[in-house]
């Protein structure tokens, strides 16, 4: 029970509760401990979201799709993350990314019924779960309201962040170049001079139809 709550306190859903409450929480909540293996899917996009899964520690990739499969993000998030939790609740509780381990990892899960307890009893972990859903929501409220770049090299930047989950580290962009102009509203002529002259100062690379950005934060 004491590694159960150690792991447990350093979770963004738990934090502030109380070693008395954290103790009832352990005895009465069904919480799940899963191992996965490297280079093996925890979800994947479409998959039903039926459980809270906390990613507790170990590295894994997220991969974001548009819409119509035209393009993909993938990138190395940090740990502990909780995988997609405005999809557990809604007319639509399905995951709209993919989850692949890098290394060992090690998850928690909740069934829905778990959760439900949980929200109804601890008011802690209520306030952080809202907490959680609200700040997702505020920012996604923002995006269409940003200040529109100012070339175009600023204009990709925002374009890859606005598609990533974590604002820095390793990212993947599997893209055709006439859609990359598309998005971003350039011709594929200035895009491929931009690409390349970020190329040229390290900051990427470019082979066909991806590009490989080292650290985003590096871009600005």
């Amino acid at each position: 029970m004491l590694q159960l709550y150690d792991k447990l306190i350093t979770l963004p859903l738990f934090i502030g509760i109380g070693n008395e409450e954290l103790s009832q929480i352990i005895t009465h909540i069904k919480i799940g401990f899963h191992k996965i293996e490297a280079g093996k899917f925890i979800c994947t996009e479409n998959d039903k979201c039926e459980q809270l899964l906390i990613v507790i520690n170990g590295s894994f990739s997220v991969t974001s799709y548009s819409n119509d499969h035209r393009y993909s993000v993938e990138e190395e998030v940090h740990t502990p993350l909780i995988l997609q939790p405005s999809h557990f609740f809604g007319l639509t509780s399905y995951y709209t990314k993919t989850f692949k381990t890098i290394t060992k990892c090690n998850l928690i899960s909740l069934d829905k019924k778990e959760v439900l307890k949980l929200l109804e009893q601890s008011l802690i972990f209520r306030l952080n779960y809202l907490n959680l859903i609200s700040i997702k929501a505020q920012q996604a409220s923002k995006l269409p309201w940003g200040r529109k770049p100012e070339n175009i090299e600023k204009a990709f930047v925002q374009f890859v962040r606005n598609h990533c989950i974590s604002q820095s580290g390793h990212k993947v962009v599997r893209i055709k170049m006439i859609d990359l102009a598309y998005e971003i509203h350039e011709s594929r002529l200035n895009i491929s001079k931009m690409l390349n002259n970020l190329e040229t100062q390290g900051k990427l690379s470019i082979t066909r139809g991806i590009i490989t950005i080292p650290s985003l934060e590096k871009l600005r």
